[in-house]
């Protein structure tokens, strides 16, 4: 599967704002958004803001989502699809289904720094879900789902010194986390006040809806 491999703060100077896709890194002062937090490129620095039309504030939007969440374009689309043929709100389902990615679910217990380490982890065979090891990063979990550490895998530096300096202020509440077995069930399927994104969901359902 296709995935992106430059460089990850580039991505956040175009969005202009931070994506935490580099883990803790992000937090600091090494974060480039504190000291170019202009857009990438030749001209980024001494470019005239332009004019966004509705359009270009949409696509932004979406591409920032896409960023967020490490989804190409196909597979972003593909859970569009799949939340507009849901009964609901389709910009909350589209969320919900993004944050219950395994990938995503693994960066949120505190187990990996970003969800690229988080991706790689699972690729690497270290997480069970309900006792089966799951290598799939994009696997959908739901209620009741536990998602837990092989037991060889728990002494992996990457992966324990994460989970142990992990910002508790960030735990989410639709999992209950046991810190001494390093696993997390899964209680709900988050609403939206619960999914810390700073992202307005609407502005994508307009873009794909035309």
């Amino acid at each position: 599967m296709a995935v992106y491999h430059g460089p990850k703060c580039r991505l956040c100077r175009r969005e202009g704002t931070r994506l935490y896709l580099k883990g803790e890194r992000c937090y600091g002062d090494k974060c480039p958004m504190e000291s170019r937090a202009y857009a990438p490129g030749e001209h980024g620095q001494g470019r005239r803001p332009r004019k966004q039309t509705q359009y270009g504030i949409q696509l932004r939007e979406k591409q920032k989502a896409r960023r967020i969440y490490g989804v190409l374009e196909r597979q972003f689309r593909n859970y569009f699809k799949r939340a507009a043929r849901r009964q609901g709100v389709t910009g909350e389902l589209l969320l919900q289904l993004l944050e219950m990615r395994l990938d995503n679910s693994v960066y949120r217990m505190g187990l990996a720094a970003s969800r690229s380490a988080a991706r790689q982890l699972i690729r690497h065979r270290h997480f069970t879900v309900n006792g089966v090891v799951t290598d799939i990063p994009s696997f959908s979990l739901k209620p009741g789902d536990v998602v837990d550490v092989r037991t060889k895998s728990k002494k992996v530096e990457a992966i324990k010194d994460t989970f142990e300096n992990r910002r508790r202020t960030e735990d989410q509440p639709w999992f209950e986390i046991d810190d001494k077995e390093m696993k997390a069930k899964v209680l709900q399927v988050p609403d939206r006040d619960m999914i810390p994104v700073p992202l307005q969901e609407q502005l994508i359902v307009e873009l794909y809806s035309k």
